[in-house]
């Protein structure tokens, strides 16, 4: 048997750059922003977890969240145990940071001074579930393994400003939210900006969990989903996943609990990570020149923004001279509908627009609409913000 060559330094902590260029309709890109996995070796199957990440490496996933709150057996077990399917990991290019407390230090006789125990495991960085008191977690980012410093994001105090204040070495602190098993318990919109912010204001690199709805493997026996905020625990994980990008204060996506469906992790990996891209449903009637002025444009808010709609303006300028007969243009428009010009707008016409406040007006054909659960992220659509559709 070969023995696993541990990775590199730079390889543990930016895989990225080596591995995880993803191939998407023909085209090579970096991913910046990245999705993840989570995994529970004390809960599950070896050749389970190692199937899983086979297939979210399929579908670009090159990040793993891994969970050691919990420690069943001696230290030199609980290596090995990790060890393996961290190696399976790094070898499809995932950046693996494991979840760790105060109390697994002790547990498993491991000194804050000495983070070796953890890099034997081959993983990129620990995060630490509990807090230490400041100066301690910015000593702990100066370790000589290179390993990332992940701090808990799930709390509005001055927590990261006193780890900065002792002069941390920010290129390895990392931010991640909690997730939250039970129904009802996870964090409120606001107090999630608010949160997360104090890590944006730094600039550091954040990440945030969404919810299978068909995983039920976490850390504890409850799993009512794994989300980080309420709103999105029964959304679509792909609805869940365009919210937190759009927030544009969360770098990485993870999904919380495992198993996730292969039809989600497909999902997830045809998402805009970038700007926000709406699902539309076409009436019956809509045209070719209004799927055009739909799918084939870049799409932005002009910058004198209202609050009855959200203009596009530039397909009226692409399309002045096409012809665009009225028709859908009697019922009252509701919020997430999306109307184009007709032959009666004059200038308008050919101009999108998308709904935010009802009314009617016959010089407007309505086209379609997005789908209900993404309505949520029309109040993401900020002046000269950019956005696309797809059928």
């Amino acid at each position: 048997m070969v023995k696993q060559k541990a990775p590199s330094r730079q390889d543990r902590l930016f895989p990225i750059f080596s591995t995880s260029f993803i191939k998407s309709k023909g085209v090579i890109q970096l991913t910046m922003r990245q999705l993840g996995l989570s995994i529970y070796p004390d809960h599950s199957d070896f050749e389970a977890d190692k199937k899983y990440l086979e297939l979210g490496h399929k579908y670009g996933f090159s990040r793993i969240f891994m969970s050691m709150l919990e420690v069943q057996g001696s230290p030199k077990e609980t290596k090995a145990k990790y060890q393996k399917i961290v190696d399976v990991g790094n070898n499809l290019g995932y950046q693996t940071i494991i979840d760790v407390a105060p109390r697994i230090f002790d547990e498993l006789g491991i000194s804050y001074s000495d983070l070796k125990f953890f890099a034997d495991l081959h993983v990129a960085g620990i995060r630490l579930d509990q807090g230490f008191d400041g100066s301690t977690e910015a000593m702990l980012s100066y370790n000589e393994y290179g390993l990332i410093i992940e701090l808990n994001m799930s709390n509005n105090v001055d927590y990261l400003n006193n780890i900065i204040s002792y002069q941390a070495n920010e290129s390895f602190i990392y931010g991640c939210h909690n997730f939250y098993p039970q129904v009802g318990t996870a964090l409120p919109y606001d107090f999630f900006m608010e949160c997360s912010r104090r890590f944006k204001n730094f600039g550091i690199h954040t990440a945030a969990f969404v919810a299978s709805q068909v995983g039920n493997m976490g850390p504890w026996n409850v799993n009512d989903g794994l989300p980080t905020m309420e709103m999105d625990r029964r959304l679509p994980i792909d609805v869940q996943a365009k919210h937190l990008f759009a927030t544009n204060v969360i770098d990485d996506v993870i999904i919380g609990n495992a198993y996730a469906s292969e039809e989600e992790l497909k999902a997830l990996s045809e998402l805009n990570r970038y700007q926000v891209q709406f699902h539309i449903d076409f009436v019956d009637g809509v045209n070719d020149i209004e799927k055009k002025v739909v799918l084939n444009h870049q799409h932005f808010r002009r910058g004198d923004m209202n609050t009855l709609v959200i203009r596009s303006t530039m397909p009226r300028v692409y399309y002045k001279d096409v012809a665009n007969k009225p028709h859908d243009n009697e019922q009252e428009f509701q919020r997430g509908d999306i109307v184009v010009g007709n032959d009666d707008f004059g200038i308008y016409k050919n101009e999108l627009q998308l709904v935010l406040e009802p009314h009617s007006d016959r010089r407007k054909n309505k086209v379609g609409s997005i789908a209900p659960d993404e309505k949520i992220l029309l109040d993401f659509i900020k002046p000269w913000s950019k956005f696309k559709f797809q059928a």
